[in-house]
């Protein structure tokens, strides 16, 4: 739909939008006025001024505008009202106001804590007082020295850091901020923390018949990871317009990669959505029980039946403690020892890249032996056939 302006003779290079949406509180629609002027360049710049349930008026606008040509007309810098407020932020208030709220909304209950309280512990006493324009890698470089200095670990430097990327990558992304993100010249502390452990057969059923006592539908979550290799926030993501049992295939829309995928279900998951009751194609296969909408945690049931099977008794290294993601990396495990070539099984768990996916290549140890089986039976032939023809010749 074609936007509406107004414009006025008395006022020339001032219009204002006229919005279907927003009214005034006499309940005629409210308008956002802008104005229009070239710098001393010849560029035609178009900056909003305000809406008039906000006190701006024509008249405002133009006096605004009338300022803007004095200062070109004296070669004086014209910094326009948006980006004045882009250079106004500071980072406790874009935190606070901007980014923990959507955080809150848009990540897992999980690490929406962590950065809150990340963000009160180290970025806000360090940070907090600083313009986001202002932020500079030196800045960061001393948030390292004293998170080192009070002896915390360089996995919580580099949530830290993270942290720190990610909010100014969003400050981009609403036009809050511009210029390089101060992070990227910044070394930050990596620790290898992959996932190394993974189930065994008879583990991932005994889990699973656990799991399945204290509750069906994360049962259910849990098979789809374990057996599509499905990841928490796509299956809590999955709605009945996804999954398509005609074919098998479950359609894996907006996963953490940004790239959409198919996975393939088993014989025992086609099962499992064949016993449902399916809802509306934008409806979630999987609700949270007190409210209806998307799950945002796992329920404790996983976590009491892990307890229950002692399954993490006595591990220290977090790598090697059993969580939901366990039992996607099982998947992959599983594919890699049985002889699935590395590519097959990166497109099927989703990875980005196949560096991903080459954490799995040890496991293929059993396939290699077997190829190397195939190249002396392929030699023993070759020997064998050699021989024959030596012995041929000479009876000859």
């Amino acid at each position: 739909m074609k936007r509406k302006y107004e414009t006025f003779k008395k006022y020339p290079g001032v219009r204002a939008y006229i919005s279907d949406r927003r009214k005034l509180p006499d309940g005629k629609p409210d308008k956002c006025f802008y104005i229009r002027y070239k710098t001393h360049t010849g560029r035609l710049i178009e900056e909003k001024i305000g809406w008039a349930s906000e006190g701006i008026s024509a008249a405002y606008a133009a006096q605004i505008r009338a300022e803007r040509l004095r200062s070109i007309r004296l070669d004086e810098e014209v910094i326009p009202i948006q980006q004045r407020r882009k250079l106004q932020w500071t980072f406790s208030e874009f935190i606070e106001r901007r980014y923990l709220p959507w955080a809150e909304q848009e990540k897992a209950l999980k690490t929406y804590k962590r950065e809150r309280e990340i963000y009160k512990i180290w970025l806000k006493p360090i940070l907090g007082d600083k313009l986001l324009k202002e932020i500079c890698p030196l800045d960061l470089e001393r948030l390292k020295k004293k998170m080192k200095e009070a002896g915390r670990a360089e996995r919580t430097i580099e949530i830290a850091l993270a942290t720190v990327r990610r909010a100014f990558n969003k400050a981009k992304d609403w036009e809050l901020f511009e210029g390089e993100n101060p992070v990227s010249k910044v070394k930050i502390p990596r620790r290898d923390n992959r996932r190394l452990r993974f189930l065994s057969p008879e583990e991932a059923e005994a889990l699973l018949a656990e799991v399945r006592k204290r509750s069906q539908q994360t049962y259910e979550m849990c098979l789809l990871a374990l057996h599509c290799g499905l990841r928490f926030g796509e299956i809590t993501s999955l709605t009945w317009g996804d999954i398509d049992l005609t074919q098998g295939i479950i359609f894996i829309r907006d996963p953490k990669n940004k790239t959409s995928r198919v996975a393939y279900m088993t014989n025992e998951v086609q099962k499992m959505f064949a016993g449902k009751i399916p809802g509306a194609p934008e409806e979630y296969v999987f609700k949270d029980r007190r409210h209806g909408g998307k799950i945002k945690w796992l329920s404790k049931a996983f976590g009491e039946s892990v307890k229950t099977l002692k399954l993490n008794e006595g591990v220290q290294d977090p790598r090697m403690k059993v969580c939901f993601h366990t039992l996607r990396h099982t998947f992959g495990s599983w594919l890699v020892m049985a002889g699935v070539p590395i590519y097959t099984v990166k497109e099927l768990m989703g990875h980005k890249t196949l560096a991903m996916t080459e954490r799995y290549a040890h496991l293929a140890a059993e396939a290699q032996r077997q190829a190397i089986k195939e190249i002396e039976k392929v030699a023993r032939q070759a020997t064998s056939s050699k021989v024959v023809s030596l012995t041929g010749r000479q009876g000859g």
